[in-house]
């Protein structure tokens, strides 16, 4: 496997991590949440790396539109989870998967490279 990039493509956040990479000559595969849904073990996996509470982007349109019963339903792992996999714009971006299975979550140019 090689490093896997999950996201959206139209995030800025994503941009500048496509440019650093293109930039580095890092070979990628895009996940792009809108054309691939992240299923449950993709999000079980992540959560049991990071910790769910990791995942959820507090500070994104998606979260703040929320009404307060489902802000209280990211709170459980289980029913953060089943919000995240419908919502997936609200999934912290991007989540990059090393080939070793470690995560970076957020663009971090340096601990892209140092894991490199």
């Amino acid at each position: 496997m090689q490093l896997r990039i999950y996201g959206i493509k139209n995030c800025n956040t994503m941009k500048k991590t496509f440019d650093f990479l293109e930039s580095e000559g890092i070979e990628y595969e895009f996940v792009d949440y809108k054309k691939q849904a992240p299923d449950a073990a993709l999000l079980v996996k992540f959560a049991d790396k990071v910790g769910f509470e990791s995942l959820i982007n507090k500070r994104g349109t998606t979260y703040r539109k929320l009404e307060d019963s489902d802000k209280e339903k990211l709170e459980s792992e289980k029913s953060a989870l089943a919000v995240l996999a419908e919502k997936s714009s609200m999934i912290k971006r991007p989540i990059v998967e090393f080939p070793n299975g470690d995560l970076i979550l957020g663009f971090e140019p340096d601990e892209i490279k140092g894991k490199m």
